[in-house]
């Protein structure tokens, strides 16, 4: 079967809610995210954009979050028992996020004197948080949020334990530490949110984006997800409430509003000029207002998009933005975001032409066992076909696009996981050589179904654990339709049928049942759990 027919077969599972096993692109995918987030300290290969410094889309900040959020999209609709795959890579984005060279842009972004604030310009300001600066303070919150969420983990729910760190023997003076955690960030972003009008609070001094709000309120709504508390609904309740009475969030052609300058309270159009504008707000809003995104998203996309060669769909470049006599260098990742938008839409007919162009025409490419689209800065092809790629788009959101599944965003939003999720049996455990391209529990069948295999060219000691089996009665584990292994509650004795396990490793130990596989092909295991006895 050809990879374009792949796709479509993905694409109409991903449709019907079918699909249960990640394909190779998708697992690709995830690889390379893991493997960029393993990187050493301040090594940003892969990752560098065009445009100096941190200043523009394409910065480090949107790359960090994007991947992140790719990884819980995915843990949530694909994965949703394995948690120790995506665990230990979001905590690593996480310190990268955190790290000085992803934000000290804001300590000359914070003074103003560009085109749109020049009037405003001020002293430097090196806490990243502490005012304006919404295109990195919501990434912040909502990833931390979303981990406690997904994970069920509060580590960054501690005093201290998010902090802005930054010293130099070179320059800079005495040394920085801007100490919050994530109750604290969550209310300092609230109140500047309400000292906004509610209208969101700004990016760069004086500009607030209708888009990099949305972030934040994903993070309000983790947040209570996470804690019991429902400030989310108050935040885009008085949201939709400012943002009427400025005349909607939408311009007169039907687009989104870029966003509003504060001083003036003057309202930015896009005009459709830029398909950033519409493809980011829609691929995020619709978590929160998904019948406005909705009823406005065929007229809006059919202005953003092209017919290519066959099947291909593509994203047309603008012409190059000038302001002051320079030409702007941005990396605005139209075809990135039009991609992710099309994938919340569930318009599979539109993503699928997106993947089949990027799959022929922007050089997908596998390293170390992960898949991504490289940078290239040549717009089009000597047929007109666009080859221009980001490293936003190439790292992170055309695997968010493949990964994502119609209202993934909306499910993550409306449909969380009870307590009694995080008490099913897990791979709660999973070394990096290990690949897992299923892991569901069916309550109804008492079992969970994973599919794992172990690449012996990858490092790691090729060995999963399963959290959650010993507090059941009695269980059993099956590869393929064989009995492998069984057990049963107070005992740490594994029983194993040595013939059938052949090659397999298991053992007790206090996190769970710890089983080794050998290197191979995938192998699709079954543990089935006895139904719990109900006292009378």
């Amino acid at each position: 079967m050809s990879s374009s027919m792949e796709e479509r077969v993905l694409l109409d599972e991903r449709a019907a809610g079918t699909a249960r096993v990640l394909t190779r692109e998708q697992l690709g995918h995830l690889r390379h995210i893991d493997n960029l987030s393993q990187q050493l300290p301040n090594d940003w290969s892969f990752m560098q954009s065009r445009a100096v410094g941190q200043y523009d889309f394409g910065g480090l900040r949107y790359q960090l979050a994007y991947m992140a959020y790719a990884l819980g999209l995915t843990h949530l609709h694909h994965l949703p028992n394995a948690p120790g795959v995506f665990k230990p890579a979001f905590e690593r984005l996480i310190t990268k996020l955190l790290s000085p060279e992803v934000w000290l842009y804001w300590r000359d972004v914070s003074r103003g004197g560009a085109s749109f604030n020049a009037h405003r310009a001020g002293e430097e300001q090196w806490d990243p948080v502490a005012r304006d600066n919404i295109m990195y303070s919501a990434y912040v919150h909502s990833l931390v949020a979303m981990y406690h969420y997904l994970f069920a983990d509060d580590r960054y729910a501690h005093p201290g334990a998010i902090s802005f760190e930054f010293w130099s023997f070179f320059w800079g003076g005495e040394s920085r530490r801007f100490v919050y955690d994530e109750h604290s960030l969550n209310e300092h972003l609230y109140w500047q949110m309400a000292e906004s009008g509610f209208i969101g609070v700004a990016c760069e001094p004086n500009c607030s984006f209708q888009i990099c709000n949305q972030p934040a309120i994903l993070g309000f709504r983790m947040h209570d997800l996470a804690t019991g508390g429902d400030l989310a609904a108050e935040v885009t309740r008085s949201y939709e409430d400012a943002w009427a009475t400025l005349g909607g969030r939408l311009d007169s052609t039907g687009h989104y509003n870029k966003m509003l300058l504060q001083d003036s309270g003057a309202v930015v159009p896009s005009n459709g000029a830029e398909p950033w504008v519409d493809a980011w707000c829609g691929t995020m809003m619709n978590m929160w207002n998904r019948d406005f995104v909705r009823r406005h998203y065929r007229t809006q996309i059919a202005a953003l998009v092209i017919d290519g060669p066959g099947d291909t769909r593509s994203v047309p470049i603008g012409p190059p933005r000038e302001v002051l006599g320079q030409v702007v260098e941005n990396d605005d990742c139209d075809f990135g975001w039009v991609a992710t938008w099309a994938s919340e839409m569930g318009d599979d007919d539109l993503l699928a032409g997106l993947l089949a162009h990027a799959d022929t025409y922007m050089n997908p490419t596998w390293h170390d066992g992960g898949l991504y689209f490289p940078r290239n800065d040549t717009d089009t092809d000597e047929n007109g076909n666009r080859t221009l790629v980001e490293p936003l788009t190439g790292n992170a959101l055309l695997a968010y696009a493949r990964l994502n599944v119609p209202d993934g965003m909306w499910k993550l939003y409306n449909e969380p996981w009870g307590s009694a999720h995080f008490a099913e049996p897990s791979l709660t455990s999973v070394s990096s050589n290990v690949e897992v391209s299923e892991a569901r529990y069916d309550e109804g069948t008492r079992a969970l179904s994973f599919r794992l295999q172990h690449h012996e060219e990858r490092r790691g000691d090729g060995e999963v654990v399963l959290g959650n089996v010993f507090e059941h009665p009695e269980w059993s584990l099956l590869r393929g339709d064989r009995l492998v292994a069984s057990g049963c509650a107070g005992t740490a004795e594994v029983r194993t049928d040595h013939h059938v396990a052949s090659g397999l490793a298991l053992s007790y130990t206090d996190a769970g049942l710890r089983l080794w596989l050998p290197p191979g092909a995938p192998q699709r295991f079954q543990l089935q759990l006895r139904p719990m006895e109900v006292r009378r």
